[in-house]
């Protein structure tokens, strides 16, 4: 058994009993202090954020316990501006000494730094004040010991083992406990920070013998450790998902229907959320450029933001810049409404900051065809003839043409029914002709990080077997 441990700095004064070091009210006079610093060397603006995480990671595999990580850090960090000349640095000592060299740092980087037109902090306008900052609650710290998520990490894998003899092996299986807490604050009027929690259970079963061997995974990951899956469910179903892609074959390279099972929709929600973010846009390295007020999905498709769903994942009540958030309509009825900015890319633009410095907030792609009815089976109806995806690997995507090409496995469906499991195929495309070919999103939504999504149906994609 491997045992690792980092631990950074020496304080070890709890904070409200919740296993951090430092309180908000210690952060808040570091960042003042650093702010201040930073004011009496000139500076015409400035930003300071300190934050602490801490956690637990327990690992094991085969019925053994693998891996103990215990991971505690801390961080202040500072910008400051002269006019429009920006420098940063940070340090992960708190001493008073320490910070003031901090400040200097960056003081001098940005001092030798070219001028940027667009350099600066928000907008008095956009910055969220104090009663602008709803509590979503996002903490729900987990006291839990590596005995404990020991138990928990042995009891999934070996549910997982326990649900055939076909399953033969494991890459193992996981429990991760996470929290952490910051404060920020600039000079132009913004304070404020959270504390929040994101834990998982996970697991790797491989089924079968030899070169007909095959290995899935699931999880469970929320905020609060009382709604995860119990780990003897996320065992089964990874088991049940191995075991579905014994006997795999190759098809015939074909054009076909694809449906993409909901967990990797998500990644097509976020392929568009990188095409439409202010850094893609503004050096124009994107598909999706002058795409505002344009139809890039089909009709029926909506994409919404909310960033203050409670215990949501991608929650926040302000962005990075210390921003505030709102909900919106991203796509309607198939067109761009909104693009995923920042201050600085905005005002490369020419555009207002939507928020979203940090990236996105809670997004849900959806179908206004959706029936509650419209469950995975009713999806492969539709799909009548098909290709179901249930793995994506590689990179292939190209985010200035829009070319899509991943190496997938998954079912081959015929007549609405799986008829038997694929291996070792890409499916090819371009993701503007994706988003537009998009027929139906199912009901079954899976939240995938900040991203909610069904199974997604796309009318025709090139299919390259053997």
């Amino acid at each position: 058994m491997n045992q690792a441990s980092s631990l950074s700095g020496n304080a070890t004064s709890s904070s409200s009993g919740q296993g951090f070091s430092y309180s908000r009210d210690t952060f808040e006079r570091l960042v003042d202090a650093a702010l201040a610093h930073a004011k009496k060397l000139g500076a015409t603006d400035a930003g300071a954020e300190a934050s602490e995480g801490c956690g637990l990671s327990v690992s094991v595999r085969k019925g053994d316990l693998e891996n103990v990580e215990r991971n505690r850090d801390k961080s202040l960090g500072v910008t400051v501006y002269i006019g429009q000349r920006r420098g940063n640095a940070s340090t992960s000592d708190f001493s008073e000494a320490a910070i003031a060299q901090t400040v200097q740092a960056a003081y001098d980087i940005a001092r030798f730094t070219a001028e940027d037109p667009v350099a600066g902090l928000p907008d008095a306008g956009d910055i969220a004040a104090a009663d602008e900052q709803p509590d979503l609650d996002l903490f729900h710290p987990w006291t839990i010991d590596s005995e404990k998520a020991a138990q928990l990490a042995l009891a999934c894998e070996a549910a997982a083992f326990a649900t055939d003899k076909r399953i033969t092996n494991s890459e193992g299986a996981g429990v991760s406990a996470q929290q952490s807490h910051f404060f920020s604050a600039h000079t132009r009027g913004f304070r404020g920070g959270y504390a929040s929690s994101r834990h998982s259970i996970s697991v790797a079963p491989i089924a079968g013998r030899g070169d007909g061997m095959q290995r899935d995974a699931w999880y469970t990951s929320m905020r609060s450790p009382d709604e995860l899956s119990a780990p003897e469910a996320v065992g089964r179903y990874a088991a049940e998902r191995a075991l579905s892609r014994l006997k795999a074959r190759k098809i015939a390279t074909r054009e076909c229907p694809v449906l993409f099972e909901s967990p990797l929709a998500a990644g097509l929600l976020g392929a568009f959320v990188q095409a439409t973010s202010g850094g893609s846009l503004y050096r124009r390295s994107s598909f999706l450029v002058d795409s505002l007020g344009k139809q890039v999905f089909a009709d029926h498709i909506d994409v919404l933001e909310d960033p203050h769903v409670r215990r949501g994942k991608g929650s926040a009540p302000f962005d990075e810049e210390g921003v505030r958030t709102k909900a919106r309509k991203v796509v309607d009825a198939g067109q761009v409404e909104g693009y995923f900015l920042s201050s600085y890319s905005a005002r490369k633009l020419g555009m207002k900051t939507t928020g979203n410095a940090g990236g996105s907030h809670n997004l849900s792609l959806t179908s206004r065809r959706t029936d509650r009815g419209d469950t995975l089976d009713e999806m492969l109806r539709k799909l009548g003839t098909g290709l179901f995806v249930i793995e994506l690997m590689g990179q292939g995507v190209n985010y200035v043409t829009g070319d899509y090409s991943r190496g997938a496995s998954g079912f081959w469906v015929e007549n609405g029914e799986i008829a038997y499991p694929v291996q070792e195929i890409t499916i090819a495309g371009n993701l503007k002709d994706m988003f537009l070919g998009i027929d139906a999103v199912g009901a079954d939504t899976y939240n995938y990080g900040a991203k909610t999504v069904g199974s997604v149906l796309i009318n025709r994609m090139k299919v390259a077997g053997s």
